[in-house]
């Protein structure tokens, strides 16, 4: 009845989709709504500035690092003050965690919700005109609303997540997130400016044959990866590696897959964020049927110590990602 409901609502606009399904969040009293509506307006602008890159010299290094060690893109730096300052305006969120900024963003002690993102994932391929991504998880803080911010705020566990999702610019731009009720993605129609629902009720397949890895680091796996990517190969799986992490993501989500980027030498905490890469995909991924994990742990159970925590990362179809933690 539910998947009947959702089908017939294809083609209806976020906002008004967001408005009939308020009823489903656990604090239906607006605020989260209206965040999930200043996430989609951030990510409108962020949309032209991604499509006009090339002609007004947005691409490119900025020549400068993030808190990650990452090296900044003029569109990293961009896309971070657009949803900032979406998110500030909104008023329903208190602090947000970004890639871009070595501490949290302190913007109203009135608001209830935190907000961990990563603005423009895979930035770097902007030069090639790859497809790019923005990543958002929304935590409903722990602490009175009207006090100083607590580090219990900041620093919880990807199954205390309220929502978090995904925003895809590529060949179209789309928007894909949870409220913990599954998952439903929106194409944006840039000459109306309006995102409409288009993959209602996602469902990722159990079984794939796709897995994404970066294999030019494959000397620097453990054992059990190395055996993982040998049993993909003697079954002629396809490799597909992109290198955003939403793009390869989202690949898997549709059509069956798993996304890998273990612990290697070099890295030997893994090299992907939990608090604003993993803990939302883990969370899309298991609402959508999938499984997420570290390679022994559940990614949503991971307590975090620090707003940059990396983790080794294991997320698409559930037997896929189950078969690789038993080799």
């Amino acid at each position: 009845m539910e998947q009947s409901r959702i089908a017939q609502s294809i083609g209806i606009a976020l906002d008004r989709f967001i408005k009939n399904n308020q009823d489903q969040f656990q604090y239906a009293s607006g605020e989260l709504s209206q965040l999930l509506r200043d996430i989609a307006l951030a990510s409108k602008v962020v949309h032209r500035e991604v499509t006009k890159a090339g002609l007004v010299d947005l691409s490119g290094s900025l020549g400068s690092h993030n808190s990650a060690g990452d090296q900044q893109q003029k569109l990293d730096v961009l896309a971070n003050i657009r949803f900032t300052r979406a998110l500030a305006k909104g008023g329903e969120a208190c602090a947000i965690i970004s890639e871009e900024t070595e501490s949290y963003a302190d913007l109203n002690n009135d608001g209830k919700y935190v907000i961990a993102i990563d603005p423009l994932d895979g930035s770097s391929n902007i030069d090639v005109n790859v497809s790019i991504g923005t990543i958002f998880s929304i935590y409903r803080r722990k602490s009175e609303p009207g006090n100083p911010i607590t580090a219990s705020d900041i620093l919880q566990k990807g199954s205390e997540q309220v929502a978090a999702g995904y925003i895809l610019y590529g060949s179209s731009t789309m928007l894909v997130y949870t409220t913990g009720h599954g998952v439903n993605g929106f194409t944006y129609e840039p000459t109306l400016g309006e995102y409409f629902l288009s993959h209602p009720d996602m469902k990722m397949p159990v079984e794939g044959k796709i897995y994404s890895i970066n294999e030019g680091l494959a000397n620097s796996f453990s054992g059990s990866v190395q055996a993982y990517l040998q049993y993909c190969k003697d079954r002629n799986y396809t490799a597909r590696y992109i290198g955003s992490l939403v793009a390869d993501f989202h690949r898997n989500l549709l059509k069956g897959g798993i996304y890998i980027y273990p612990a290697t030498a070099k890295d030997p905490g893994g090299k992907l964020r939990l608090m604003y890469e993993c803990n939302a995909l883990a969370f899309v991924a298991e609402q959508a049927g999938g499984k997420a994990t570290d390679g022994k742990n559940r990614i949503l159970d991971i307590i975090p110590v620090d707003l940059h925590q990396r983790t080794p990362f294991l997320v698409g179809s559930t037997m896929m990602v189950e078969k690789a933690m038993s080799v």
